[in-house]
């Protein structure tokens, strides 16, 4: 039967958030229970309730109810998944790895999916049993995507993420002609919980702000490949608000078009046009970049 557990915060943490620190160490239990058991006051800390933001600092006591954790973290990864990703590595040091993450693999397991980025990385080997995403990207988007592989490492990296000192942009393949629309725009989103833990957002003047730049590539007649810097990293950004501005995300199957039709004709690959194309910090001295799939410039060329 699992008992209550009390966790000393050493320096090694220090600086993480609460929930963050939560998800790395209770591994198997779903995100939706770790946010439920933080909301309903069941982690305490110094034997207080905190938010989910909440920064721990060193000496902090963090009380764990009884919970019971699956055996995932040490579930089997298929020796093709971990080749697959190797073969993905654009960039690798003490400190990080990058990858051009492919498109329908997700960030990490959860919500029905047993494995993910994260997961199929420690298993690379023993140096990278301690290997934390530093961000996220959704299942279907493709590109760039940083792994941090200690934590002194990834704390910088919050830090500087929060301090809004690492540039992240995206390119887009998105519906309509993108005419005199540069620039910067802001609006507000909420997270929204649907049936089956389906994690969406949502337009709410009561939702945290959200700011991304955007600026054309290229345009044809229906199609527009775009650059997004994300200012603020808000779950699901460009896609909500490029579908609220009236340019979906060709492929978006939660926020496009119902019917995302593609040009006639065969080759083009039934995905989200979304790929992650840069991570830059003058900081960190770090500058990935990754170039999207040839099919987002081929679709802006064949789309009569």
């Amino acid at each position: 039967m699992p008992e209550v557990k009390k966790v000393i915060i050493d320096e090694n943490i220090s600086g993480q958030r609460l929930d963050n620190f939560l998800i790395n160490y209770l591994k198997g239990v779903p995100k939706s229970k770790i946010y439920s058991i933080i909301r309903k006051g069941e982690i305490r800390i110094n034997s207080k309730r905190k938010k989910p933001s909440y920064k721990l600092v060193n000496s902090d006591e963090v009380r764990i109810p009884p919970i019971k954790i699956s055996k995932r973290e040490n579930q089997f990864v298929p020796t093709n998944i971990i080749a697959l990703l190797k073969d993905t590595i654009v960039e690798e040091n003490d400190d990080y790895i990058a990858i051009n993450k492919p498109e329908g693999i997700a960030s990490h397991g959860g919500s029905g999916i047993s494995i993910g980025v994260i997961e199929t990385i420690r298993n690379f080997g023993k140096a990278y049993r301690d290997a934390k995403l530093v961000h996220r990207l959704d299942k279907d988007t493709s590109g760039c995507q940083i792994i941090a592989k200690n934590n002194k490492f990834l704390r910088r990296c919050n830090k500087l993420i929060s301090e809004r000192k690492v540039k992240k942009t995206y390119q887009a393949v998105i519906h309509g002609n993108w005419i005199n629309k540069d620039g910067l725009y802001e609006i507000n989103i909420k997270k929204n919980m649907l049936k089956g833990e389906e994690r969406m957002v949502k337009i709410s003047e009561g939702g945290k702000i959200a700011r991304t730049s955007y600026q054309a590539i290229e345009s044809s007649n229906y199609f527009s490949l775009i650059q997004c810097e994300l200012i603020t990293g808000r779950t699901h950004q460009l896609r909500v608000h490029l579908s609220e501005l009236g340019y979906p995300i060709v492929g978006d199957k939660k926020y496009g078009l119902k019917e995302n039709k593609l040009p006639k004709g065969s080759g083009y690959k039934k995905r989200m046009y979304l790929h992650s194309n840069s991570f830059i910090s003058k900081d960190l001295n770090i500058h990935v970049s990754v170039k999207p799939p040839k099919e987002f410039k081929k679709l802006l060329k064949n789309d009569e």
